[in-house]
């Protein structure tokens, strides 16, 4: 009796059949939006444990009473439990093959989410660049949006990826 084979390494779980996770350089194309699945709806557990978790204390995460008098009458959830969500809802179009998340820029909440809210994400590609130096590699520049379940836009950000390439190319000169 043979041992069942097992694998950690992507390319080879892949191969057998096993969904791909995240691209290779070569697979993105600026001008391509990528409609993130699964949406995920943000319970009020959800924000208490993350505010709790990174020590964000603030009265209108966390209070109800405090919550019912602020400018939206209702609790808001913590807004980097928002970008981390839709980092993470990223991870398997964008980021999953990724070497480093190289930067975080531009990032705004325009819209509060609350308690209930449902999120999709969509991330378009807005440029490609082969590494000059290591030829196995490049980084990709995304920009990714946030939306409650209503269309209304609750977050966006840009980020540079360095993400391996699948056939690594002579270093450009």
């Amino acid at each position: 009796m043979s041992e069942p084979g097992f694998t950690t390494d992507q390319r080879e779980r892949e191969s057998s059949g096993g969904h791909p996770y995240g691209r290779y350089l070569e697979e993105f194309e600026v001008g391509d939006v990528y409609k993130h699945w699964p949406a995920k709806t943000v319970t009020e557990s959800d924000d208490h444990l993350f505010c709790l978790i990174t020590m964000n204390h603030h009265p209108l995460h966390l209070n109800d009473v405090y919550a019912a008098e602020s400018q939206q009458k209702r609790n808001v959830v913590v807004g980097p439990l928002v970008y981390s969500l839709a980092l993470g809802m990223s991870v398997s179009d964008i980021s999953g093959k990724a070497i480093a998340n190289l930067a975080t820029e531009e990032l705004s909440h325009p819209n509060p989410v609350f308690h209930g809210d449902t999120l999709f994400c969509e991330t378009e590609v807005l440029e490609k660049k082969e590494s000059k130096s290591k030829p196995d590699r490049g980084v990709v520049k995304v920009h990714t949006k946030v939306f409650n379940q209503e269309g209304v836009l609750v977050a966006e950000f840009k980020r540079l990826v360095l993400v391996p390439r699948r056939e690594p190319g002579e270093a450009a000169a």
